[in-house]
């Protein structure tokens, strides 16, 4: 006996929900967490941290191409992973402990001391579960929607509503974004996601019965596209921008914090502001993609960021809140502008063989890479610029929290100089063709498909 088929409305329901959750999940700690390793003496972790993403980043596609694509039904692995991933989230607060970085060790071991730290390993295995979910909410939403382009920006705007929901959760626990709480509001709702995705849609495995080789999970096929001069200047930008762009997911809700720039009591409700923002801007994308074309909507992101970091750095001096919040809510342009325009592009130049491998490629190098190396810069920048105090007696994790003080002018006016050096190149060395790309037109040539970003 078949299951009854679900109406459309119903399945959009569906699918909207599992977003809203997907995003919930990652919204209601991703951000927040350094508050909790201020409280907890592990601010030295902060880099550590944040790479765990980009790790899991570079590694989910082998789980993706390898194993979730050919042997299960879409909607099994998604809550299986969910499941998992929910139970090691729950298990981070017991494994925190206080972390100083030895300041005798070399830059490597540095490294390696944060990323084998219990607190880490068990973020890492927690990123392991939920990267790959990212790729499977966005098979199981294209493969349910009938008109997945006009449907889908409906359902993909409830993960970007469920991560700031999840934000504004976070800043109603009583410990707010130090609250080892916010860890369980977040792995409970994995495991909600994880029990809901088995009455999901069934979705076959997309790869069932087809060969798929290192090179194609890679996306090394399209690296042919790199021979043309545009779209290798468009990928090394690419790659180059997100190295000082980690610095804001690593360390903006600390210096909103600093700066006393705090709505609600709570730093990551203000973070909040540029997820509110991006809805605005991925509304307004498609004028602006008429009138501008791809060239000056990724220069506008670019410089978006260079404006960003230059109005962090502007407003440290006399800690200057409306600058800070400007900073924030330039999110939308930032994100939308930059990384979905990319996206876009990288559909329309592509030809249809590899454009998912290209798409596969572009994530690797920014979210993964880019993100990665970012991530130990920038925690190697705001080590540089770390003023601590003397103390006469050995100071409690919170009182060494709060006496420990950033040059957060220099912090930011560094990355700033680089995007801008970045988006100089980028406008002087990229040359739009009258299709908008930069890249000669593949044999055929299809509408551009809709595709899915990976980040709120």
């Amino acid at each position: 006996m078949t299951a009854p088929a679900r109406s459309s409305s119903a399945v959009v329901a569906l699918l909207s929900a599992m977003m809203f959750l997907q995003f919930f999940v990652w919204g209601s700690w991703y951000v927040s967490m350094t508050g909790f390793i201020n409280r907890m003496g592990m601010s030295g972790l902060t880099p550590a941290a944040y790479s765990v993403g980009p790790i899991a980043a570079i590694l989910s596609p082998f789980f993706l191409g390898l194993i979730a694509d050919r042997f299960f039904a879409t909607e099994r692995v998604l809550g299986v992973m969910q499941i998992l991933g929910g139970v090691f989230l729950c298990a981070a607060p017991s494994a925190a402990s206080a972390f100083t970085p030895d300041a005798d060790a070399g830059p490597i071991m540095q490294i390696v001391s944060g990323l084998t730290h219990p607190f880490i390993i068990v973020l890492l295995l927690h990123m392991l579960c939920y990267m790959p979910t990212l790729g499977l909410t966005t098979t199981l939403a294209f493969h349910n929607l009938p008109n997945r382009e006009k449907q889908f920006p409906l359902v993909r705007v409830w993960g970007t509503i469920g991560w700031i929901v999840g934000n504004l959760a976070v800043s109603l626990l009583p410990a707010k974004d130090a609250a080892a709480e916010q860890f369980y509001l977040a792995g409970g709702a994995a495991v909600v996601l994880g029990a809901f995705s088995f009455f999901l849609p069934h979705t076959p495995a997309p790869g069932k019965g087809k060969k798929t080789s290192v090179r194609e999970i890679l996306g090394l096929d399209s690296l042919a596209l790199l021979k043309q001069r545009s779209y290798l200047v468009f990928v090394v930008c690419s790659f180059l921008l997100c190295i000082p762009l980690a610095g804001y997911y690593n360390w903006a809700r600390n210096f909103v914090e600093n700066t006393g720039s705090v709505v609600n009591d709570s730093a990551t409700f203000t973070m909040s502001f540029g997820q509110m923002s991006e809805i605005l801007f991925m509304l307004v994308m498609p004028l602006c993609f008429r009138r501008l074309g791809v060239k000056w909507m990724l220069a506008i992101g670019m410089l978006a960021w260079v404006v960003r970091y230059g109005l962090f750095a502007g407003a440290w001096d006399d800690r200057i809140t409306w600058m800070v919040i400007g900073g924030v809510l330039l999110h939308g342009i930032c994100y939308d502008f930059f990384f979905v325009t990319g996206m876009i592009y990288v559909d329309k130049a592509a030809n249809p063989t590899i454009r998912g491998q290209a798409q596969g490629f572009l994530v690797l190098i920014t979210q993964g890479l880019g993100m990665l190396i970012g991530a130990q810069a920038f925690g190697w920048l705001v080590n540089h610029y770390k003023q601590v105090p003397v103390f006469v007696q050995t100071p409690t994790p919170e009182e060494l929290a709060a006496a420990t003080a950033y040059d957060w002018k220099m912090i930011w006016a560094i990355p700033a100089g680089f995007a801008l050096a970045v988006l100089i190149a980028f406008v002087l060395l990229f040359r739009e063709r009258h299709d908008g790309t930069g890249v000669t037109p593949p044999v055929t040539a299809p509408e551009p498909e809709l595709t899915a970003t990976t980040g709120p």
